[in-house]
């Protein structure tokens, strides 16, 4: 019987991306397992079949040569002769001999940390931070630079952010021997933890930095200067990158993030761009007309000429009158409303 074509197998159309590849493969995969399916010899052929497919495809060479050549690429009187028949032999090789184990972690090794390649040495990355700071409307409007105080985690001085003494140096972890991870066997399920043996670091510190207690950062005040953009509206997260607390054994350090407030103002109200002021308009003037002087955000005085018989209500337009727009060179507008 002739084998089915590979892109077939899966679903998918010549020309399919890695990522579609992928993505249909795992479906399937947990659909025809034989695990899932005891028993059932129809689920285990297409399992196989499945198999041979995507182990084919994923492989960039293997996959020029089948979408050149198809099946024959892969037969000793193909195209590839020789090195034809390695290709199949590596191809029915990972499809016959697949745990479950293997293909969870094929699908969702990306979850775990990227599978076992990367599972060595995962040092602990620093924690991000979170501060909230107040601006008046008038800081918002002008952009401002502000000094803030807090207490983090920084990298020891002492032993560089490695956590061992000086002169001293790390063993490879005899629990996880490296990994970083410890793995246990649930069913077809492989789980993995983070060692407790060396904090995932796969290393075991011989003799332990004394200032850090060996976990290369310390507790310490600290000052930074954050400046916020003219123009910043209220609930504007502003990131700070490495300014959050120091990582575990030379880690990267996390992230700061400040989150701003901007309080209410007692003239000025704001929607977005825009700012609203209310006046109040003598009785006199609103009959026979006049002008009033009003503030600006900007610390200025601009005058309205109010017309002859105006209501309570009216509205006026002052353009390039209200907030600075954040990273643009136009401002938004003033609109004055008129209470006589």
């Amino acid at each position: 019987m002739s084998k089915r074509d590979y892109y077939e197998v899966l679903g998918l159309q010549k020309g399919a991306s890695d990522a579609e590849m992928k993505k249909a493969y795992r479906k399937l995969a947990m659909k025809y397992h034989p695990d899932q399916n005891p028993g059932n010899e129809g689920a285990e052929k297409k399992f196989k079949e499945l198999n041979e497919a995507y182990e084919t495809l994923k492989d960039p060479q293997k996959k020029a040569a089948y979408d050149q050549f198809g099946h024959g690429a892969f037969e000793g009187a193909g195209g590839f002769g020789g090195a034809g028949a390695g290709f199949h032999k590596a191809a029915a090789g990972a499809s016959g001999g697949a745990g479950f184990g293997d293909i969870f972690e094929e699908m969702f090794g990306d979850f775990m940390g990227g599978g076992r390649a990367s599972s060595k040495s995962r040092a602990q990355k620093g924690n991000d931070l979170r501060y909230d700071m107040d601006l008046s409307l008038e800081e918002a409007f002008a952009g401002v630079q502000k000094t803030v105080s807090m207490r983090s985690s920084v990298s020891c001085k002492d032993c560089g952010g490695s956590g061992a003494k000086k002169g001293s140096g790390s063993t490879t972890c005899p629990q996880c021997h490296g990994a970083g991870v410890q793995r246990t066997q649930q069913g077809f399920f492989t789980m993995e933890r983070p060692c407790s043996a060396c904090q995932a670091t796969g290393q075991i510190i011989k003799d332990p930095c004394v200032p850090c207690h060996g976990q290369g950062r310390v507790m310490k005040p600290r000052k930074l200067k954050v400046s916020v953009p003219a123009g910043v509206e209220d609930g504007t997260r502003i990131r700070l990158t490495g300014e959050g607390e120091a990582g575990l054994f030379g880690a990267p350090a996390g992230d700061l993030y400040v989150f701003v407030t901007v309080n209410p103002h007692k003239l000025f109200q704001r929607a977005g761009e825009h700012l609203s002021f209310q006046v109040t308009v003598p009785m006199s003037a609103a009959i026979l007309g006049g002008e009033v002087e009003v503030p600006t955000i900007d610390g200025g005085k601009t005058k309205v000429k109010i017309p002859e018989g105006i209501q309570s209500g009216k509205k006026f337009r002052l353009k390039d009158k209200g907030m600075t727009i954040m990273r643009q060179s136009r401002r938004g507008d003033l609109y004055i409303l008129v209470d006589v």
